[in-house]
Parts: structure tokens; C-alpha cells; sequence
């Protein structure tokens, strides 16, 4: 029986998403272990096996001078988003963390709108306007600094959107490994010496959780999200990315018996369902164009 591309690239969305989720246990199980800990060993892994897969291809790391500074810029905005994202899975419960990750797709449309020049329907400005409103839900506007995570937590995704925007701009100019592999460089040089500057010396226990847990759970993630979109477009696996939603939900209430608040439950609803309207459109917008 022969496999479909479609179905290739929503089993690895699905592996994606169980690779993400088990780094969220781990990133709170940890409570401990600092952020810049934590953010080292999930490059770390994912800097070897991203050198691994090049050697293995024969691939060379080298890139054009005039592609250098947006392979810099991804790199740096994902890794200044991913110290963001860690620390609002720290702070908050994993489904709202990413909820607010989620919204990354949002920032991603306003950002090709603006520098790409890609242009934006009636339908998917009413789609970001919901995905915003959604994002009161969550966020819970306050003057307290309790609302300081759930901020942190959007700023991860707009520092995504911009990291995401660049891979759209590199997509046929720098290989997607490559950009794996300088992204997790790059993370793994800044949070060497941060991570020293406030070192816990991690037990046995903690440190097979930040190995295996966090580093190869965050490989399996990443590269489970780049075979996706290598065997299927974004177009019609990336709904099932949102997936993770619900998995944190469960995954929140079954080991640290915690659960969104009514309001946060209403947002995580509002994102789903506007990213499954959005789906269709868009799916119905490329089979028009064809």
C-alpha cells in the first residue's frame, strides 16, 4: 500500500507535536534548573543531529554572502523566542503557554503583509482579528505582574512570526536543515555563557530529563515540523499543529493537575477554531488559484 505525501506529512505534524509536548513536561518538571540551562541542552541536541543529518547528506553549511544576515536574523529571533516561550512554560500551564505560541501564525501573515508584500483577504484580516481577541482571553490585561508571563508568552510568537517570515523568505535559498543547524549554533553559543553564569548542577534524574526529555524531545519536534512541510505544504498539515493544545491540556490536568481558567479555556477555543476557519480558506483559495 502506498503512502500519500499528505499523510507523511501529517504523521510527522503529529510526531512534532508529541515531541513539543513531552519538552513542555520537562521544561516544568524542571523547576529547579534555570531557563538558559535548559535552553542549552534543547539546542545542544538539536545542533548535533542537525550536523549529523548534513554529514550524513554530504551537505555543505556554507551560505551566500547575501542570504548571511537573514539566516543570522532567524537564527537570533527564534532563539530570543524560545527563551520567551520557556519561560512562560515555566510560569504558566503548558496549554496556555502554547496557546499564546500558536498565535505565531498571525504574526508570521502581518509580517509577510508588510516585508514580503504578500497580500491579505477580507476573511484572514477577520481570522486575526479573532486569533487577538482570543489573545485577551488568555492574557487577562491587568496592571499586576502576574500578567508578565502570559506578555513573555506573546512575545515568543511574535518573535516566531518574524523567525517564520524569514524561513519563507530563505524557502528554495538556504535548505531547511542548514537553517536547523546555524539556528541551534547560534542558541547554543548564547546560552553557554549565561547558563554557566548561574549553573545548577543537575542529579542524575534532572540531567536524563534535560537530555532526553528536553534535547531529544525538542529534536524530534523540530524535525518532525521539517519533514512535515518537506513531504506536504504548510497548507494542509499546519492545522494539525494546534493539536498541541489539547495534548498540554491533558498532559496538564494528568501531572500537574492544573487546568486553563474559564477565560484562558475560551481563548484556546477562539485560537482552534479560527485556525481551522483559516485552514479551509486557504485550502480553498490555493484550489481556486489552481
Amino acid at each position: 500500500m502506498t503512502i500519500s505525501k499528505k499523510t507523511k506529512g501529517i504523521f510527522w505534524m503529529l510526531i512534532s507535536v508529541i515531541g513539543f509536548t513531552f519538552m513542555g513536561i520537562a521544561v516544568k518538571y524542571l523547576p529547579n534548573i534555570p531557563t538558559y540551562e535548559k535552553v542549552f541542552f534543547r539546542n545542544s541536541v538539536s545542533f548535533l543531529v542537525s550536523a549529523f543529518v548534513l554529514f550524513q547528506e554530504h551537505e555543505t553549511i556554507k551560505v551566500e554572502k547575501k542570504n548571511i544576515p537573514f539566516v543570522f536574523g532567524r537564527s537570533f529571533f527564534g532563539f530570543v523566542g524560545m527563551v520567551a516561550n520557556f519561560y512562560a512554560l515555566e510560569n504558566l500551564t503548558m496549554a496556555e503557554a502554547n496557546m499564546l505560541n500558536k498565535l505565531s501564525p498571525v504574526f508570521v501573515t502581518i509580517c509577510a503583509c508588510i516585508f514580503l508584500k504578500e497580500k491579505v483577504d477580507k476573511k484572514q484580516i477577520i481570522g486575526i482579528i479573532l486569533m487577538l481577541i482570543a489573545v485577551v482571553f488568555v492574557i487577562k490585561p491587568s496592571i499586576s505582574p502576574a500578567v508578565i508571563p502570559s506578555l513573555v508568552g506573546l512575545f515568543s510568537a511574535v518573535l516566531a512570526g518574524f523567525s517564520y517570515t524569514i524561513i519563507r523568505y530563505l524557502n528554495g535559498k538556504v535548505k531547511s536543515e542548514i537553517n536547523v543547524f546555524y539556528f541551534s549554533l547560534l542558541s547554543v553559543i548564547c546560552a553557554f555563557p549565561m547558563m554557566i553564569s548561574n549553573f545548577v548542577k543537575p542529579s542524575l534524574v534532572e540531567f536524563m530529563i534535560l537530555l532526553g526529555g528536553i534535547g531529544i524531545s525538542a529534536a524530534l519536534g523540530q524535525f518532525g515540523l521539517t519533514y512535515a512541510y518537506t513531504f506536504a505544504p504548510a497548507s494542509e498539515v499546519s492545522i494539525y499543529n494546534y493539536v498541541i493544545i489539547i495534548t498540554s491540556m491533558i498532559m496538564d490536568y494528568v501531572l500537574f493537575t492544573t487546568i486553563p481558567d474559564l477565560f484562558s479555556f475560551l481563548g484556546g477555543t477562539m485560537i482552534i477554531a479560527t485556525a481551522i476557519f483559516l485552514y479551509f480558506h486557504n485550502r480553498k483559495k490555493i484550489d481556486t488559484s489552481n
